[in-house]
């Protein structure tokens, strides 16, 4: 442990592996490497690895029953003009855009795998640290 104390568990870590559980694990895979373009890794028959955009982790507060919740958010700078590239590729939004204290949300749905955030935040972000 003495190795953690030296440089924290920040320094040690060196990534987050991200999973989507799917219902159709194939259209999810085609739209993240079709629609959104990211580059991707085959791990063994068409098993595909996404290569996430920069990230970064927050802790909301909660009541008992939503502790544990996780969701995904995509982030990008201008989130009027990225739903409108996104609607011009065929993706469906499952909400309208909304204003809220930390940015300008939507959510997009992932073909067989459900609903993911998309925001452009409006506070500092840390996945340039």
């Amino acid at each position: 442990m003495e190795r953690f104390s030296e440089k924290g568990l920040g320094q040690v870590i060196n990534g987050a592996h991200t999973i989507i559980y799917a219902s159709d694990a194939e259209a999810a895979r085609a739209f993240f490497r079709d629609v959104l373009g990211l580059p991707h890794v085959d791990a063994g028959d068409g098993w595909l690895i996404f290569k996430s955009p920069p990230g970064e982790l927050a802790v909301h507060p909660s009541d008992p029953h939503a502790a544990g919740v996780i969701e995904l958010f995509l982030m990008c700078d201008d989130l009027a003009a990225t739903v409108a590239d996104l609607k011009a590729k065929g993706v469906e939004f499952t909400t309208d855009i909304t204003e809220q204290r930390w940015g300008s949300v939507t959510t997009i749905a992932v073909p067989g795998a459900g609903t993911i955030g998309l925001y452009q935040p409006k506070h500092d972000t840390a996945y340039d640290l």
